[in-house]
């Protein structure tokens, strides 16, 4: 978070060097006020494209992260739901099943979110765990109704278990369109740039005008980049309902 604070203000601190500047080797003549209505039209439409790049890009992001949440979610109450499920089946079915569980969620929180979190997609080796979750939840032949209807609801809770995970897959390889990342920096960069068009005779108001604009933008293109990958960053999604669950 300090980091982010501390890019935001030294760019701030650069657009208002960048003011005074000007300001000083390049003051407003009596023929630049006319100027005044076109360039605060331009920067107007300038402003008005950029923010829905921004509000585009921003959108995007946070869906993912809201959708990474969910399915990190939903994939450990399925899980913790096939645990709890565990008790209703004959006693040696159900302590393979609560050992094979237990074992994938240990996977998924002590090796698949530290991959995660380093960019890396979740591994093969979840997948082998459920199958063998899968495996000892078979309906045996010698099983009473109560037992069968243990097995189906546990089999359903599984379909619930690989949905969510193939969710959880496709969040970790989300990433914004580079296309809208040249957008950001490039429009930013634009933004900032009209401010200087204004015919604003007074340096000191112009110095907080472009200040404010230039650290608003950056916290949002940082705030956006933060967002970027919903299991990296500040903002990451952490494993708490995994290791909750058990």
């Amino acid at each position: 978070m300090i980091e982010i604070l501390a890019i935001v203000l030294g760019v701030a601190l650069l657009a208002a060097a960048i003011v005074l500047v000007k300001h000083r080797y390049w003051p407003l003549g009596p023929e630049d006020e006319p100027r005044e209505d076109v360039a605060e039209y331009i920067s107007m439409m300038v402003g008005v494209l950029y923010a829905l790049v921004l509000g585009l890009a921003l959108v995007s992001v946070w869906d993912t992260h809201a959708g990474a949440e969910d399915h990190a979610a939903a994939e450990a109450s399925a899980a913790h739901q096939i645990h709890l499920l565990s008790a209703g089946l004959t006693p040696t079915q159900g302590e393979r099943v609560r050992a094979d569980i237990e074992r994938y969620m240990t996977h998924v929180a002590d090796t698949e979110w530290p991959a995660m979190e380093q960019g890396d997609p979740p591994d093969a080796a979840g997948w082998r765990l459920l199958s063998g979750v899968r495996a000892q939840s078979r309906l045996s032949s010698d099983a009473t109704p109560s037992q069968q209807a243990t097995v189906q609801e546990t089999l359903a809770q599984l379909s619930v278990l690989d949905e969510a995970r193939r969710g959880r897959e496709t969040d970790a390889g989300e990433r914004l369109s580079p296309v809208i990342w040249f957008g950001l920096i490039v429009g930013g960069g634009l933004t900032v740039a009209f401010m200087f068009m204004f015919g604003v005779q007074r340096s000191f108001t112009h110095v907080v005008m472009v200040m404010g604009l230039s650290a608003l933008i950056t916290f949002t293109v940082l705030l956006i980049y933060q967002l970027d990958g919903p299991f990296t960053g500040l903002m990451a999604v952490d494993p708490e309902p995994f290791t909750r669950s058990f």
